[in-house]
């Protein structure tokens, strides 16, 4: 069966099967921050413009599944196309480079964002009423941040009513289950 142009990594079906180890882990020493594979070495098999979709193929691919948390099943099927020599050495490349790809990605999504919560206070008032309503009786709460941002420490303050303060607990929740997930 010949792989099709879209699907995963089809142009590595040019790779002489003794080239694949090697490109594959190079190619993970330059997602860990190290050198990437170098053209020159591949000029044989790629021309530069291949080459640099050869590159983003494998890079998109692998942090793809990784990030992803694919089952060998899943991971297994989307490489159904490619020729044993190749599915045998990706899945060998992710077996024993898969917690480095995890560390790097985390490493991105923490860097995203450079502030830190350095302190935080609140306070829960009621609010009776209302220049419009007569009786209120409103739970509001006073959310106050002390957020460090490039070394400074800016304060902000937030006044939430209890559907608001849900839908921020339901958020952070939710992105503690995601960053679980990555650890």
């Amino acid at each position: 069966m010949e792989p099709e142009e879209g699907m995963p990594l089809w142009r590595l079906q040019k790779l002489p099967a003794e080239l694949d180890l090697q490109l594959l882990h190079k190619t993970i020493d330059g997602i860990c921050g190290r050198t990437y594979p170098l053209y020159q070495d591949y000029q044989s098999v790629w021309d530069s413009t291949e080459w640099i979709h050869v590159l983003e193929d494998i890079t998109r691919f692998f942090k793809a599944v990784v990030g992803r948390n694919l089952s060998d099943e899943e991971i297994s099927q989307q490489l159904s196309q490619l020729n044993s020599f190749h599915q045998e050495a990706i899945m060998k490349c992710l077996k024993s480079r898969k917690d480095e790809i995890k560390k790097v990605l985390l490493e991105e999504i923490v860097d995203i964002s450079s502030a830190q919560l350095q302190d935080f206070d609140w306070q829960l008032k009621l609010a009776l009423s209302s220049d419009k309503i007569a009786t209120l009786q409103m739970p509001l709460l006073n959310l106050h941040l002390d957020v460090k941002e490039n070394g400074e420490v800016k304060p902000y303050s937030v006044e939430m009513s209890k559907e608001e303060l849900q839908n921020l607990i339901n958020s952070l929740e939710a992105a503690n289950k995601v960053a679980l997930q990555l650890k």
